[in-house]
């Protein structure tokens, strides 16, 4: 047709969230020929914390210290979990891979051996995860180890109040203090990004050293918001470190917030320096399954229109803020392939009465069914597509949300899926 490129590959990523971006990345180390299309804006909302369990069951609230051990337990429980498709080394294995490219590309993250560990959010709420950005873990530290610790927060910044943070978390953290000061050069409403690049350049830091330092006291830690720069973050920490003569560390922000920004970022520099052909901001028009088993997709927002040819495909699109799901009166349905969802009977059974019910909502288990493969299977349990599999949260019978997975669930599940295509392409 004429206007329009074609491309060919051996593999289709659809999506370009964290499912997505770590699918791509698999794929890109096993010299898979990739080709990835998605709209980035999911992972904006990242909170920069990567989680692999932290709460099984649901209705008890059970907190785990070890997430492997955690995991154990899920599978037990719930066999068609996603998790329980796995072997604990291989989801390990996942995450010390996508550890090692975030570190790569210059976004460090530091762990706690196999171990949970434990830091503030924006609300002073404690949350338990896996793995967290090397610009907090001197408050993971300060926080197990009630180290004296100032609280800065800035004037005109909305979602975040190291006032509040010390109300919540005060009781069993006694040594904090908080402080309230301008950030440098700004006025009226202070955001995330615009602060951020502006702690990029060394100048800028020192300003605000020298506008925290007075308050410092016997403060042996100073927290701020996630704001300390977008490509210089360690370098940022680093330096206020030195003028400051404290450890210093970001607390999360509300989302979006500069640290999804990051982690986009680091993705999409990285994955095309490693051979992936990414088409970001763009989605998929048509997808058609050819008589050989093969996929042809349209790209739409590209001059010209692009059309891919696959031997095999990743789903990674995501739930309905992705929109791989679509939910109308006449229920859920998959958005690309038409596949079916494991869901609720009836619209009335989507949700308990309590809004707040401990268990979850019925349809935050809707989804795709898989096989071992991670390969969407019908009612029956048969593989509709051979070389299709689906990953990350579009999966059935998970609640990535209350169990504090995300993250981990979906670098694990790709983790799978491109193992499997693999094996299936090799000659």
């Amino acid at each position: 047709m004429a206007g329009m490129k074609e491309i060919n590959c051996d593999l289709m990523v659809i999506g370009a969230g964290m499912a997505g971006m770590a699918a791509a990345m698999f794929a890109a180390d096993r010299q898979i020929d990739t080709v990835q299309v998605g709209i980035t804006g999911e992972i904006n909302f990242a909170s920069g914390l990567l989680d692999v369990l932290a709460i099984h069951p649901q209705d008890k609230g059970t907190h785990w210290d070890d997430p492997w051990a955690g995991i154990r337990q899920l599978a037990a429980d719930q066999p068609h979990h996603p998790y329980a498709r796995m072997r604990i080394e291989d989801i390990q294995a996942a995450m010390d891979q996508c550890i090692a490219f975030l570190g790569k590309a210059g976004l460090q993250y530091t762990t706690r051996g196999r171990l949970n560990a434990r830091i503030l959010t924006p609300a002073g709420t404690v949350k338990t995860t896996y793995a967290i950005p090397r610009s907090m873990a001197a408050g993971a530290e300060a926080l197990a180890s009630g180290t004296p610790t100032l609280l800065v927060d800035f004037q005109g910044l909305k979602g975040y109040s190291a006032r509040q943070i010390i109300e919540t978390v005060g009781a069993r953290w006694p040594d904090l203090h908080n402080v309230r000061i301008a950030f440098p050069g700004a006025s009226g409403e202070l955001y995330t990004e615009h602060a951020a690049r502006k702690l990029d350049l060394a100048a800028n830091r020192q300003q605000l050293a020298d506008l925290i330092r007075p308050h410092i006291g016997k403060a042996k830690a100073v927290g701020l918001p996630a704001i300390l720069g977008i490509y210089r973050t360690g370098e940022a920490v680093s330096d206020l470190e030195d003028q400051l003569g404290a450890a210093v560390f970001e607390i999360p922000t509300m989302v979006p917030a500069i640290t999804g920004l990051r982690l986009r970022e680091a993705f999409e520099q990285q994955l095309p320096a490693k051979g992936v052909k990414t088409f970001y901001q763009q989605k998929v028009l048509d997808a058609l399954v050819q008589p050989d088993g093969q996929y042809c997709f349209t790209v739409s927002g590209a001059a010209p229109v692009i059309q891919i040819r696959a031997r095999s495909v990743i789903l990674a699109s995501g739930r309905f803020f992705g929109k791989g799901l679509h939910a109308d009166r006449n229920g859920i349905r998959e958005a690309i392939f038409g596949l079916p969802v494991f869901q609720p009977a009836d619209r009335m059974s989507w949700h308990h009465r309590d809004l707040l019910q401990s268990s979850g909502h019925p349809i935050n288990r809707a989804g795709l069914e898989v096989d071992s493969a991670f390969r969407p299977v019908d009612r029956n349990g048969a593989v509709i597509h051979s070389s299709l599999h689906a990953v990350g949260s579009i999966l059935a019978h998970q609640d990535w949300i209350r169990q504090k997975c995300g993250s981990g669930l979906s670098i694990a599940t790709a983790f799978g899926a491109v193992n499997a295509l693999a094996a299936a392409l090799r000659p």
